[in-house]
């Protein structure tokens, strides 16, 4: 008996000094992980509040998305396309004679389209089918139809395809996106990485965004769900199944989704779906007026460069340095979102326009213009444009056309100054003027510029 109460003895003490050793040596916390099983405990994680409010008022209903699935599920589709390239080897050529070193290969995308009639009218983006020889659209229920290609504006990457079934086609009606609302609730539909019919949620982080490098779409509408390769040409919609945008463009350093996903506002879709019907391709219509970056980067809205002379602006009396703030009474507080809103228009057109001028707000209603052919020189990286009359006048010459720099230059800018010679030749058109430049640069002469800057003092510039 004693010595099994000496054991004892020996062994408490030995645990008080273990115990004593660890508090004097161990006093960080650690963290050990266990790989056998253990019973674990369930914690409630539910938020009890302090006050007597409640939840009771709360709509449970509105984030239920089923509705709006159900109704779009089976109006996007699979956009398969199948691309013949060239692909060229020198050395092949060289060793085993004239023809040996072409070999074409066809190279297959995938993509997403959303149906817009129930004839078989499909909207996706321009980038999905690019170059495409072959299209084949893949339904919900796996059908399989070959399509055409309708009509595409590359500057807005839209494309419309036409497929002929056999039945009426379920399809998505266009909401307005000028009533969408910046946390409202959105679906994105699509195919992502070849897997059909993929939802995902998500709310409207941002409408007007702008995004380096995507052409002339400056009026994406950014949202928070989940768009991955694939999903290019889906569908946006709202809770109850209408379709807001075109998925487009992803944030992202990795190539899959990390942040945000951008979509073509429905509104500029239709628009653009119209034009390619009735016309072919898509009419653009500009107010006729002149911006400048750097002047705007401290306004709320887009203030004024200059007005063009026999443009809708001039004509209802807009002014340089007004600053526009309202376009139908849609709040305007960057360029992207008046230009989203011309966009969608069509010229012909009448808008509201409210400018704040000097404090004051009016409001002028503004007939749009066409869109003026593009006159480029890609040599000198400008655009021409003539000159009016009364512009001539105002200056004091007799001809010239004005340049548009398609590259800002900062300090060295030449914009809106107006080019009367080139190499001692008079010029009065832009398309004449486009064509002096290249081929005079083509021919690597010696070229003198003469112009007028925008104190209405001559310069000249020498190129050789």
């Amino acid at each position: 008996m004693k010595k099994i109460l000496g054991l004892l003895g020996i062994a408490i003490l030995g645990g008080v000094i273990t115990l004593g050793g660890y508090k004097m040596f161990f006093n960080e916390s650690s963290v050990f992980q266990s790989s056998g099983s253990e019973n674990s405990k369930t914690i409630r994680t539910n938020f009890v509040t302090t006050s007597n409010e409640t939840s009771a008022n709360f709509d449970y209903e509105s984030v239920d998305f089923t509705l709006a699935a159900e109704k779009s599920l089976d109006a996007v589709v699979h956009v398969k396309n199948t691309t013949t390239r060239t692909q060229y080897n020198p050395l092949a050529e060289f060793f085993y004679g004239n023809g040996s070193g072409t070999r074409k290969f066809e190279q297959v995308g995938t993509g997403s389209g959303v149906i817009i009639s129930s004839d078989g009218y499909i909207v996706t983006n321009n980038h999905v089918v690019d170059g495409a020889n072959d299209i084949e659209i893949i339904l919900n229920d796996k059908k399989v139809y070959k399509a055409k290609l309708i009509g595409a504006d590359k500057n807005d990457d839209i494309a419309l395809l036409k497929i002929s079934a056999d039945n009426e086609l379920p399809f998505i009606t266009f909401a307005n996106s000028d009533n969408v609302k910046v946390g409202e609730w959105v679906l994105a539909v699509g195919n992502p990485y070849n897997l059909t019919s993929t939802v995902t949620a998500g709310i409207v982080s941002a409408k007007g965004r702008d995004l380096d490098g995507n052409g002339s779409i400056d009026s994406f509408i950014q949202t928070d769900a989940a768009v991955n390769p694939g999903n290019s040409g889906g569908a946006l919609v709202n809770t109850r199944g209408e379709l807001i945008g075109i998925n487009t463009a992803i944030s992202s350093a990795t190539g899959s989704l990390i942040g945000y996903s951008f979509a073509i506002p429905s509104n500029i879709t239709k628009k653009i779906v119209d034009d390619l019907l009735e016309f072919g391709n898509v009419q653009e219509a500009v107010l006729g007026i002149v911006f400048n970056t750097q002047e705007n980067n401290d306004v709320l809205g887009v203030k004024i460069s200059d007005v063009e002379q026999g443009q809708g602006a001039a004509k209802a009396g807009l002014k340089k340095d007004d600053i526009i703030v309202k376009v139908n009474n849609v709040k305007i507080t960057k360029f992207a979102d008046l230009k989203g809103q011309l966009t969608a228009k069509r010229p012909g057109e009448f808008v509201e326009i409210t400018i704040d001028r000097n404090g004051e707000l009016i409001t002028k209603n503004v007939q749009l213009s066409k869109k003026p052919k593009q006159l480029k020189s890609p040599s000198f990286n400008w655009e021409l444009k003539d000159v009016s009359k009364q512009e001539l006048k105002d200056k004091g010459i007799k001809n010239g056309v004005k340049i548009v720099e398609l590259i800002n230059r900062g300090e060295n800018s030449l914009n809106n100054y107006i080019i009367t010679k080139i190499n001692d030749k008079p010029v009065s058109d832009a398309e004449e003027g486009v064509k002096m430049l290249e081929s005079i640069a083509n021919s690597k002469s010696y070229i003198i510029i003469e112009m007028i800057n925008l104190k209405g003092e001559k310069e000249t510039l020498r190129f050789r």
